[in-house]
């Protein structure tokens, strides 16, 4: 069986590290806000090529956060909106709706599955506060035109980067293209975490000292709460798990391109879409956090390619506007998404994926349909 994600293998390429890190917390007797977590925002930050991270529990709470704080910052109200594609995963809107703010769902494009900046205007209204362009599969959005959108209507851009560690455009890095940015951990992201993690990262020194205290149940200062806060940290056996990993995240993305570009060359069958890149590489930098067909004949592939040792996902097989947590969304028409959502499916790729099991993948879909 080639497995969609081998995690085993992905991690015991850096064994010995990761258990000299787990160690060196073992033995320090601090386990929470010490300077492993200190260490990585600061790496993550420079990464990232911004002046501040903030580590967080996970990625739905770095993109929850990012909203509270704006609201306790008095820059956000209840019932405000926020622009958000309507094909994402349920975290981007979930982080919009526990901030009692109402999404607002702009199709995708159909080529790229990312937000169609041409329609985000006519969503606008005098309550949106905020666009959230969702970087999905590791490709970023059209920032140039959103950041244009932004500006004419005073809105805060919000990227959700949860897929897209190291993704370019242009000359920087996903998570400094907005106003903030929510990254997830997540064990199956390109950089991820034995267990959940997310950060926060940003340029805004007053909205970086919001969102640290309030993810510190609200305090700035040990036992004084200036928020009413949340309980979301990254602790410090993931942090020094994700600075051992940052420092072969580029690597990762090197070897997720090769497979990517084997792929894009080589599946020849008439009946599968294979992904395209938005824009020319050298301004829009791909890192295959997933690799995203779509065929009509979906499900057939799915099974057929299951039943010779291949194991396929799908990214995702329920839009939000027909989960039952957005049931009042459920007459709602949003044909791309729908289609999209009926026809895609996610190949195997990382970077422990071998060209031999690449190859066998490959053969399997041409010969099929």
């Amino acid at each position: 069986m080639i497995p969609f994600l081998d995690l085993k293998s992905i991690n015991a390429q850096y064994r010995n590290e990761l258990i000299e890190a787990c160690t060196r917390i073992i033995d320090s007797g601090w386990y929470i806000q010490g300077n492993e977590c200190k260490e990585f925002e600061k790496e993550f930050a420079e990464y990232c090529g911004t002046k501040y991270a903030i580590g967080v529990a996970n990625g739905l709470d770095a993109l929850i956060l990012i909203l509270r704080a704006y609201k306790e910052l008095g820059m956000m109200n209840d019932g405000d909106e926020v622009i958000v594609p309507s094909n994402t995963y349920i975290a981007s809107i979930l982080a919009i709706s526990q901030n009692n703010l109402v999404p607002v769902l702009v199709e995708p494009d159909i080529n790229t599955y990312l937000i169609d900046t041409s329609k985000i205007e006519e969503k606008i209204t005098s309550k949106t506060k905020a666009v959230m362009p969702v970087h999905l599969y590791g490709q970023t959005c059209e920032m140039d035109k959103i950041s244009e959108i932004a500006k004419k209507y005073n809105l805060k851009v919000i990227e959700d980067s949860a897929q897209a560690h190291g993704a370019y455009f242009a000359d920087k890095r996903a998570g400094n293209l907005g106003d903030a940015s929510g990254f997830s951990f997540y064990p199956g992201k390109n950089l991820g975490a034995l267990g959940d993690g997310g950060a926060v990262t940003t340029n805004d020194e007053a909205l970086a000292g919001a969102i640290k205290a309030l993810g510190n149940y609200g305090s700035h200062k040990k036992y004084e709460n200036f928020y009413k806060g949340v309980n979301s940290r990254l602790d410090e056996m993931q942090a020094a798990l994700l600075k051992v990993k940052l420092r072969y995240l580029d690597d990762e993305i090197e070897k997720r391109r090769a497979i990517a570009d084997y792929y894009l060359e080589n599946i020849k069958n008439p009946a599968i879409l294979l992904p395209t890149i938005g824009r020319p590489l050298s301004t829009n930098s791909h890192v295959w956090h997933l690799f995203v067909i779509r065929t009509a004949k979906r499900d057939e592939l799915q099974k057929y390619l299951l039943e010779n040792g291949i194991q396929t996902l799908i990214h995702y097989p329920i839009p939000p506007h027909k989960q039952n947590a957005y049931k009042e969304w459920q007459n709602d028409v949003y044909p791309i998404s729908d289609r999209i959502h009926n026809e895609v499916l996610s190949l195997p790729i990382s970077g422990v994926q071998s060209l031999e099991d690449t190859q066998k993948i490959v053969k399997l879909i041409n010969f099929k349909l």
